[in-house]
């Protein structure tokens, strides 16, 4: 993307962040109209801490996907992380939970690294690369488990406490997303590597001949994901005090869709980590507060199939505006 048209795309996709801005204050609005227990301190400390593992996952799929890559291997590996990390602090209760989190990610790290190579080495597309891994780790967990669950009796109270207990009067899973963010951010916005990744997405082949080192981004992102999709792991069992087999079935297609709702494009090259956090507080509204206003479960998965194809439009007419604009200019 050349800079003329890169800094028109801009101004249009912050004009984009303001009108997703305004409909979550309008969709809030609308909600606290119908149950006015919707903006209550209590009911969005919980809708924020519902939406915290979502929003850490979608920091690692945007990186994924604006290196045009995908990831549909992250719901069984947080399956698989959490499982294992279960197991561990079953037979030892007496083990520090920062242990338990350290031990997690690294799993889902090496997970990570392993579809890194598998896309960035041997060019295994993505889809198939991250599929592929999807089946393995999902039947990993089954075999390390043996078809049973660990449930939340014999898990030790410290360990669930990661995700019930606070920090700064804040839970910590949100605590942790905020951290996961701000890391993110910086990463993204004020480094050689981050802003690399933007150029691997926008233009490959050009972005290898310029010297940048494509194929080690590629593997980076994927570790990211997988380091991201661990973490994510280790605080689903301690949320929900209990690990299975089919744990987070599924996800990756929810993890996808908030990264489009926030502005990520899946051509790649494109996507804020200020449009994601507005994606992922939507559909936390979408997924959480619809309930709240007595919305059929079948008519939460219609308005958010609905909400993420107008994103999907909406991003694709940005875009095409933006070039045909370009295009106009020049021809002046």
């Amino acid at each position: 993307m050349n800079p003329g048209l890169k800094k028109r795309f801009g101004n249009a996709e912050r004009l984009r962040e303001l009108g997703l801005l305004l409909f979550i204050l309008v969709l809030g609005a609308v909600i606290q109209v119908r149950n006015p227990a919707f903006l209550r301190v209590s009911n969005l400390m919980s809708l924020f801490t519902n939406t915290s593992i979502l929003a850490i996952l979608a920091v690692g799929m945007m990186m994924v996907l604006l290196t045009r890559g995908i990831d549909l291997s992250i719901g069984a590996t947080i399956a698989f992380t959490g499982m294992v990390t279960a197991m561990t602090v079953a037979r030892f209760p007496q083990m520090p939970p920062a242990l338990a989190i350290a031990q997690g990610t690294a799993i889902g790290t090496v997970i990570g690294m392993i579809i890194g190579v598998l896309v960035a080495k041997f060019d295994v597309l993505p889809i198939i690369a991250t599929l592929g891994m999807m089946n393995i780790v999902r039947g990993m967990t089954f075999v390390v488990s043996g078809g049973r669950w660990v449930s939340s009796h014999q898990m030790p109270n410290s360990f669930k406490a990661i995700a019930t207990g606070r920090t700064f009067g804040l839970n910590n899973l949100i605590v942790i997303a905020i951290a996961v963010y701000i890391v993110a951010f910086y990463f993204m916005n004020h480094t050689r590597t981050g802003r690399r990744i933007y150029a691997v997405g926008s233009n490959p082949s050009a972005a290898e001949v310029s010297g940048i080192p494509r194929r080690r981004l590629i593997f980076l992102v994927y570790t990211i994901m997988g380091g991201l999709a661990g973490l994510a792991g280790v605080l689903w069992v301690a949320r929900f005090a209990s690990a299975q087999g089919d744990t987070a079935m599924g996800y990756e297609l929810q993890v996808i869709a908030a990264c489009i709702l926030g502005g990520v494009s899946i051509l790649g090259g494109v996507g804020k980590i200020s449009g994601l956090i507005l994606g992922t507080i939507l559909f936390g509204i979408l997924a959480n507060a619809l309930p709240l206003v007595d919305v059929s479960p079948f008519w939460q998965l219609g308005i958010q199939g609905v909400t993420v194809l107008v994103a999907v439009m909406a991003n694709a007419m940005v875009l095409r505006n933006t070039e045909r604009s370009a295009l106009r200019r020049r021809a002046i």
